[in-house]
């Protein structure tokens, strides 16, 4: 069951809460009452920036833990996730051109 499906729409919406799932291109459960406004927009932006972090952990070696335990894999999440942001602050840190 995915995020625009009719079901998980409903049980949202009889929560109070609004529905902000990718939508999809034919067939959505997502009206324009959820698509039109603008923190709908402002969620599609912010979800593509956790999906950036969650991309970049899996390139740092999150893809398959080559170690057991709870505490290991803590250890290695922490790890990859302090990677990505090295990785990040190199971009951040970057002086902008001049002109």
């Amino acid at each position: 069951m995915g995020y625009d499906a009719a079901g998980f729409v409903a049980g949202v919406r009889a929560l109070g809460a609004a529905p902000h799932g990718a939508r999809k291109k034919r067939f959505s459960a997502l009206n324009g009452r959820t698509t039109r406004r603008g923190n709908y927009a402002v969620s599609q932006r912010r979800r593509n920036l956790i999906e950036e972090v969650v991309g970049g952990t899996k390139d740092g070696g999150l893809r398959k833990l080559p170690h057991r335990g709870k505490a290991k894999a803590c250890a290695m999440f922490i790890f990859a996730c302090a990677a990505y942001n090295l990785v990040r602050s190199r971009t951040l840190l970057a002086e902008p051109p001049p002109g």
